[in-house]
């Protein structure tokens, strides 16, 4: 492994000296390829475009980032950034000089990238999903050959560039990024197979939202239990993180354990929600997204103090179901109070 890991610092190396004037659109890719943007953006998006894809999504999503954190408790990937000053690989010779940036020190194993796995499931579902909705218009053979390859073609290049910003922060080797982006594929294709999804009671929600926390709890005390410390990446982030500052613990296994599992409870309380108002024409539609998108954004600027652990992904966990609820009852339901209000004035 050592001589795999040696290569991706080489080419991390090299991307960082021959594109370092993109160095800051290296950085907005890492940030936008986090699911955090499915959960912001995309849902809200779909959900009120094509409730089932905006469906799909949260559950690719959500089962996706939670088999990346089992992979990586249990294949124990290495990460660049520490990797190069704690191997003997260089000998006697000084280590490459990998440089840091204020995403790089993320504090779990590197093996699949997330990043590059939640993307390609979340990019895969939506290209299927369109293709499936442009085929019940029943284009012609070459318009739909047409948009085939522009859209595989466009999930490709940006997953081709997600793949190239982590590891030019040096958070990920190669191989742990194209670990990621099959993984990513082979979820969302499995999902798109699933009809039992869209139909799904709360009570399912509920006990799969548990078991999702359970087994990943169970697995950690396992270990643990046995002398396996599967937060040993941890330690390792705060010793060799050039700023200490940039060590969140919203990027803990925890943390993202708990986003998952709020995200997936809240999807199921606000689909059941009796206050639940389906979209109708098209301008309500749009009304609900454009106003979803900005409480969102404004929801998202809420942070937590990190001092107590338990509180922290507590919160956490109330964050994501609440992020979740703003756009499936929150704002239809509103915005459907306000509609009728003004119908009532214009009648009298």
């Amino acid at each position: 492994m050592d001589l795999l890991h040696s290569w991706g610092v080489s080419l991390a190396v090299y991307l960082q000296k021959e594109y370092i004037a993109y160095d800051s659109w290296f950085q907005l890719i890492s940030y936008g390829a986090d699911l955090h943007t499915t959960f912001f953006i995309f849902f809200p998006i779909w959900f009120h475009l094509k409730r089932d894809v905006g469906i799909k999504l949260i559950w690719v999503g959500v089962v996706g980032d939670w088999l990346n954190l089992v992979l990586k408790w249990v294949l124990f990937g290495e990460r660049p950034y520490w990797w190069v000053h704690e191997t003997r690989f260089y000998g006697t010779d000084p280590a490459p000089a990998l440089r840091q940036l204020p995403i790089t020190c993320e504090t779990g194993p590197g093996s699949p990238s997330g990043h590059a796995m939640g993307s390609a499931a979340v990019g895969y579902a939506m290209v299927t999903s369109m293709l499936s909705i442009a085929a019940q218009r029943k284009p012609s053979a070459l318009h739909y050959w047409l948009l085939q390859v522009g859209l595989w073609t466009l999930l490709g290049l940006v997953e081709l560039l997600v793949c190239m910003s982590r590891v030019y922060v040096a958070a990920h080797f190669p191989h742990q990024v194209i670990c990621g982006v099959i993984s990513g594929i082979t979820v969302a294709e499995i999902f798109s197979r699933q009809q039992w999804i869209y139909k799904t009671r709360l009570h399912r929600y509920f006990s799969i939202s548990l078991f999702l926390l359970v087994f990943a709890v169970g697995l950690y005390v396992l270990l643990k239990a046995v002398g396996v410390d599967l937060l040993w990446t941890l330690e390792k982030a705060q010793k060799w993180c050039v700023n200490p500052t940039w060590v969140h613990l919203d990027t803990t296994p925890f943390a993202s354990l708990m986003r998952n599992v709020g995200s997936l409870f809240g999807l199921g309380l606000g689909l059941h929600s009796p206050l639940y108002t389906k979209s109708t024409s098209a301008s309500f539609r749009m009304g609900c997204i454009s106003i979803s998108l900005v409480l969102l954004q404004l929801l998202d600027f809420l942070s937590f103090p990190s001092d107590n652990h338990i509180i922290f992904y507590i919160l956490s966990f109330t964050k994501s179901a609440v992020a979740l609820l703003v756009p499936t009852i929150l704002v239809p339901r509103c915005l459907s109070f306000l509609v009728q209000e003004n119908k009532i004035e214009k009648a009298l």
